[in-house]
This record gives structure tokens, C-alpha cells and sequence, in this order.
């Protein structure tokens, strides 16, 4: 076992806000208030997995069939991708084990501003993402109850699918966690099963091209490794809610890991048993290709039936985890005076309502606005926004575990960790780089258009807060005027 690096070493330096922070510096310190660690090492687990595996593996193989099955590369590579953010999280939760990891850690490195950009550029994919869930609900919706290609009737089954999971987070971070492990065992057991026994039934003829893009190999990777990013999303599910978790300092970089693996091993043999098991031009105008898979299997259409229904346990479930996140990373920037108040509001269940409120309205307005497009393009742009809004926080990361490696000493630091915590830093930032590169001008456009429309927020924010600290500080001088202040000569 090497020393620690100085992300372990290193004391956790004062909050560059300037604010007090009273409960902040109770879980800094590792004091949380009473009650509030309520996510065990299976719960984080079972929060991460839950959160990975949703709608992606239900639908994105049909959305990265049209570049061939040079989209199961791209899923190796994005496993160990995930899998090195992973271990990047669990080390900045070792100087950082409070609640929203991705904002605290670049605050904490490069001040308020970094912290709020990366919060603010999370925050917005977590809503973005939540609106793709819900909208790739409505294709196993359909197998279920054919909607006859009615838009209005799918906007009105993507925002219920929105709505229910967000009234359980009202109930509190208890029932979170119990949903995402009920959720989690509900879909893995019968996704296993069908990745496993699928492989027995698999066709080559049925992969096509190893290159169906046209485009060259590495474009193709990096542009379907963009898209399948949103499968992967949520490794940093334990980190963000590392404030909830039972002795984070360990348990967020187990969870994190060990939920990356279970996902990308369930992904890795799921997708390989659809692209055997359904035609190459069949799968690319798929809406449910995990249930063409399994009719595939099975010869009848009770097996995509029931396996439609596990999708929409699978994709409620995660939403049921996301909507969490969501709320939980604006509450971190609001105790810090970055986010408008509200959001720092906690109810009973522990639960920021109205983060969970605000999320659900956004979400819901997203998708009233871009169904008219139709769920298949609507899901596509939606997720390749959140790969570059998602991959905005991992760089600053990735960045932040840099910038606290550089400013180590080596009398504090063993060179294995160092060279240890240097490769899973400087990969992971390059990871992420690679990633919105991939994503292609309009995205990383949009994107851009969303990040710097939080602009204007931070400066009213810290506007207002310097405000009130000056105020503060003008209250708290001596009243009197000159009879207060020392007398020349006088000694004092």
C-alpha cells in the first residue's frame, strides 16, 4: 500500500468564498449534522449503477447503429474512461466527503467562479438528461400501450415518467436509496440474464459494418463514443451526494468503482447480444431494440413485452436517482451563496425540494418545447448536450486533482502515489477533452450557450453577497464617531 497523496496529506484549505459556512465546516471536518448519512456502501453502489444504467442501455444501441459496430469499441474505451473518473472522484472525496463533490472540488482549487461554472454547466445537464430519459421511456411505452405515433400523447408519457420519480424524492433520501436498490436488482437481473443468454442466439451477418459511418475510423469512435457518454453518466452519482454517504472517504470511491464495472460489464455484453441478435438495418430505425433483441430470443412478443416493462422500471428508476442530483448539486452552491437561496432549502426527508421542484419544471418544459421533432431527434440532441454540459465539470475535476498534486511537496508525497494520482488525473482530463470534441460543433455550441447563460446569475450572486458582507461589516463597527476612536499619546 503507498502513502497518501497530497489529496489525503494535504489540510482542506478555507473557502475561498469568504463565507461563514457553519454547516459546511461540520462536514469538512467530517462532523455531519445528525442523521443525514443515511447511503451505506450497497446503497451508494446500488445509486451509481442505478443512475449509469437507465435509459442508455435500453436505447442507445439503436442510436449508434447508423455508425457501425465500431460502437462497441467505442464502449471499451468509454468503460475504461468511466472507470478512471471513478477513481479520480474517490481520491477528491478523500480531502472533499461532502455533498456536491463536482462543484466543491474546483471551488475549493480555483475559487467561487470555478465552482459555480462547474455546478452551473452540471446542473444544466442533469435537467437536460432527465428530459432525455423520460422521453426514451416513451418507445417501451409504446411496445406496451401503442401510442400510434402521436406526439402529444408521448410528451404526456415522457412528463409523467418525469413527474413520479420526482414526487418519491419528495419523500425523502430513505426512500431514494431503498427505490434505487429495489430499481437497480429489478433491472440487472433480467438485463444479465438477457446479455448472457442472448450471446447464444447471436448472428455475425446481423453486426453489418465495422464501419457504417462513411467517416474515418477515428471520427466514427469519437463521435459514438459522444453519444454513448450519456450511457455512462452518473459515475459521479456517490461524489456528488457524498455528504449522504456512511464513511465517504472510503465508501464513495468503492461505490463509485464498483458501480462503474457492474454497468460497463452489463452495457459491454447487452449491446453485443442486440447487434447479434437484430439486423443491422432493422436496429437502426429500432425505438426499442432490447425488445427486438429479446423477440429475437424468445420468437414471440411476450418476451419484448416483458422485457419493455423492465425498461420502464429501468428508466423511472434512474430518473428517481438523476432528479437527486440534480438537486443536490445547487444546494451545495446556494450554502455558499452562489445559487439563489431557495435551493439550500432542505425538507423534511432531507430532500432539497425545491431543486427537485425546479429540475421537474425545467425538464417538463424541455420536452414540451423540442417534442414537436419527434422522440428520436429530440433524444439525440438532448444527449449530446449533456455530454459536453457533463464533461464541463469532469475537466474542472480532473483540473482541481492537478492543481493540488502540483502544489504537493515531496516530503509529503511518495512517488507511487504521486505517479498513481498523476495517470488518473491527467488521463481522466484528456478523457473528457476527447469527449467533447466528439460531440461536434452544434452541441459544444449549444452547450457554450447554456454555460455562459449562468453568467449573469454568478454576478448578481456575488454581487448581492459582497452586498450583504459589507452591510455586515458596517453594522458591526463601533458606534460613537470620534469618541471611540484611540487618543493621540494616550497609550492606547
Amino acid at each position: 500500500m503507498t502513502a497518501p497523496s497530497t489529496t489525503e496529506a494535504d489540510e482542506p484549505e478555507p473557502n475561498p468564498t469568504g463565507t461563514t459556512g457553519t454547516a459546511e465546516t461540520a462536514e469538512t471536518a467530517g462532523k455531519p449534522p445528525p442523521g443525514r448519512r443515511t447511503f451505506g456502501l450497497a446503497a451508494a453502489t446500488a445509486l451509481v449503477m442505478g443512475n449509469i444504467i437507465g435509459g442508455g442501455i435500453f436505447v442507445l444501441p439503436a442510436t449508434v447503429a447508423p455508425y457501425g459496430s465500431v460502437s462497441l469499441l467505442a464502449f471499451l474505451v468509454l468503460s475504461v474512461g468511466a472507470v478512471l473518473l471513478a477513481l479520480l472522484f474517490g481520491r477528491l472525496a478523500r480531502r472533499s466527503p461532502v455533498t456536491g463533490g463536482l462543484y466543491v472540488y474546483p471551488r475549493d482549487a480555483f475559487g467561487p467562479f470555478a465552482g459555480f461554472l462547474s455546478a452551473w454547466s452540471y446542473w444544466t445537464m442533469t435537467w437536460v438528461s432527465i428530459a432525455a430519459l423520460a422521453v426514451a421511456a416513451v418507445g417501451y411505452v409504446d411496445v406496451l400501450i401503442p401510442l400510434d405515433d402521436s406526439h402529444a400523447l408521448g410528451a404526456l408519457v415522457a412528463i409523467l415518467a418525469l413527474w413520479l420519480p420526482a414526487a418519491a424524492n419528495f419523500a425523502g433520501t430513505r426512500w431514494v436509496g431503498g427505490v434505487q436498490i429495489v430499481s437497480t436488482i429489478l433491472k440487472f437481473v433480467p438485463l444479465l440474464v438477457v446479455a448472457t443468454v442472448g450471446l447464444f442466439f447471436v448472428d455475425t451477418d446481423n453486426f453489418g459494418a465495422f464501419n457504417a459511418s462513411g467517416d474515418s475510423v477515428p471520427g466514427a469512435l469519437a463521435a459514438s463514443a459522444a453519444l454513448l457518454l450519456y450511457s455512462f453518466l452518473g459515475v459521479e452519482s456517490a461524489a456528488i451526494s457524498a455528504g449522504e454517504v456512511a464513511d465517504p472517504e472510503r465508501n464513495v470511491g468503492r461505490a463509485s468503482v464498483l458501480g462503474t464495472l457492474g454497468s460497463a460489464l452489463v452495457y459491454i455484453l447487452g449491446t453485443v447480444a442486440v447487434f447479434g441478435l437484430v439486423p443491422h438495418d432493422k436496429l437502426v430505425d429500432s425505438g426499442a431494440p432490447f425488445a427486438d433483441a429479446v423477440n429475437a430470443i424468445t420468437g414471440g412478443g411476450w418476451g419484448g413485452t416483458a422485457i419493455a416493462l423492465v425498461a420502464v422500471a429501468s428508466i423511472v428508476g434512474c430518473l428517481n436517482g438523476w432528479i437527486l442530483m440534480a438537486a443536490q448539486m445547487p444546494y451545495a452552491a446556494a450554502r455558499d451563496g452562489l445559487f439563489p437561496a431557495p435551493f439550500a432549502r432542505v425538507g423534511k426527508g432531507g430532500v432539497p425540494g425545491f431543486g427537485v421542484l425546479a429540475c421537474a419544471l425545467l425538464g417538463t418544459a424541455l420536452i414540451a418545447f423540442n417534442y414537436t421533432a419527434g422522440p428520436d431527434t429530440t433524444f439525440r440532441v438532448l444527449v449530446l448536450i449533456t455530454t459536453f454540459t457533463g464533461c464541463v465539470p469532469y475537466l474542472f475535476s480532473a483540473a482541481a486533482q492537478l492543481y493540488w498534486l502540483a502544489k504537493g511537496t515531496r516530503a509529503r508525497v511518495r512517488p507511487a502515489g504521486l505517479v498513481r494520482d498523476l495517470t488518473v488525473a491527467s488521463l481522466s482530463f484528456a478523457f473528457s477533452f476527447w469527449l467533447i470534441a466528439g460531440a461536434g460543433y452544434a452541441a459544444v455550441y449549444q452547450g457554450v450557450l447554456f454555460l455562459f447563460a449562468g453568467i449573469p446569475v454568478y454576478v448578481w450572486m456575488r454581487g448581492r453577497q459582497r452586498t450583504e458582507e459589507t452591510e455586515e461589516r458596517v453594522a458591526a463597527q463601533p458606534q460613537g464617531g470620534d469618541a471611540e476612536r484611540p487618543c493621540r499619546g494616550s497609550g492606547r
